[in-house]
């Protein structure tokens, strides 16, 4: 083979693989603009009967969350338990309810340091909030969450954005037990089972009086309704997708 022939033949090579890499580029970049969203995943639409359980851990005297991953385990569930730096370092009794968390399997969102309205703090503030969450949930598990979730579900155009450019996916709920009022376990049972749907998000807390007993209740009775239990991470759609303004997350086409 002459040299001119096998330069055509490495210059056809190179016009193919360059090729490749110009479609792998161009499908990145179709994938990223597929992406839309001003707000943050309220709930999944989905015809699949999945749910997701989800754990603001807040300080309190009464800590139920021993019980609930008790309660969790009987049933084998995974959560989604999103923690407050400040709460971790707050005793060693709490790094190693963090640690548990970690050990049995469930997923761990960050819900800043010291729980602030992210609506009256500057930027500053809260990529300080973020990250010292995420140094310390890191130190004591070995992992950085993605997931983040507004102090008070409290957020305006500006901390979304803010909090997304970080590269955070901000997640709120659906269904609100408002198990924090601790009205009645009968009321925070009913909100529940009459709003639940697929695809929907549930709100708890660590600290309320009738969480446990209705967590018992109602992963049993959804369970016999046939849903399946996931964790956000998992039941979220990380590419190609919409967002609308109900917070809904589609799956584009």
């Amino acid at each position: 083979m002459t040299w001119k022939k096998k330069r055509i033949g490495i210059d056809i090579f190179l016009i193919i693989f360059l090729v490749f890499i110009s479609i792998g580029i161009s499908k990145a970049i179709q994938a990223m603009g597929n992406i839309q969203e001003e707000d943050p995943i309220y709930c999944v639409d989905t015809n699949e009967k999945v749910i997701s359980l989800t754990f603001d851990i807040n300080w309190a005297e009464k800590d139920n969350l021993n019980v609930i991953l008790d309660i969790l385990d009987k049933y084998n569930v995974k959560g989604t338990f999103f923690i407050m730096g400040g709460w971790v370092n707050y005793s060693e009794d709490n790094v190693e309810k963090l640690k548990a968390i970690k050990e049995r399997g469930h997923e761990i969102g960050n819900h800043s340091y010291k729980h602030p309205m992210f609506t009256k703090i500057g930027a500053d503030r809260m990529k300080e909030e973020i990250e010292k969450t995420n140094d310390t949930i890191e130190k004591y598990t070995g992992e950085r969450p993605k997931l983040f979730r507004f102090p008070s579900g409290d957020y305006n155009k500006e901390s979304f954005s803010k909090v997304r450019n970080l590269g955070y996916v901000p997640i709120q709920w659906s269904v609100d037990s408002v198990d924090w009022k601790e009205i009645s376990e009968e009321t925070e049972y009913n909100r529940v089972m009459k709003n639940v749907k697929p695809g929907s998000i549930l709100l708890f807390h660590n600290n309320a009086k009738y969480t446990p007993n209705n967590l018992d209740r109602i992963i049993k009775e959804l369970k016999d309704k046939g849903y399946e239990f996931k964790s956000v991470g998992q039941m979220i759609y990380s590419d190609n997708y919409s967002i609308d303004n109900q917070g809904i997350q589609h799956k584009n086409n």
